[in-house]
């Protein structure tokens, strides 16, 4: 199976349309679209958000086989979420530790 049809397995699994996607990961419609009929292949970062946003492992995307999440119950990470992880482990551990406190603080007002 090829990557295109990977993601093209993965979105219908979704039920959603390629500009969805696209939308989701910060690309076009037809960026996305060739990559579904293989006429391009993703760039390194988009390969990650689209890892992230269908919840599959980086091997699965490139033809691997599917690794099996040990907790079903945690969420697979969004390429939001990826984004804001990968910003918080450059910082020393107190800017981390300061930025985390600070989004908890945003998000328990937004409750």
């Amino acid at each position: 199976m090829t990557m295109g049809d990977r993601l093209r397995e993965l979105r219908l699994q979704k039920n959603i349309s390629q500009e969805e996607v696209a939308r989701h990961i910060g690309i076009t419609r037809s960026a996305y679209s060739h990559y579904e009929i293989n006429n391009r292949q993703p760039v390194y970062e988009t390969l990650i958000k689209l890892s992230a946003f269908f919840g599959v492992s980086l091997d699965y995307m490139i033809g691997g086989e599917q690794v099996k999440r040990e907790n079903r119950d945690q969420p697979m990470l969004t390429p939001d979420t990826a984004e804001i992880i990968r910003l918080l482990n450059k910082l020393d551990h107190s800017k981390r530790k300061a930025s985390i406190d600070k989004m908890i603080q945003v998000l328990k007002q937004a409750e």
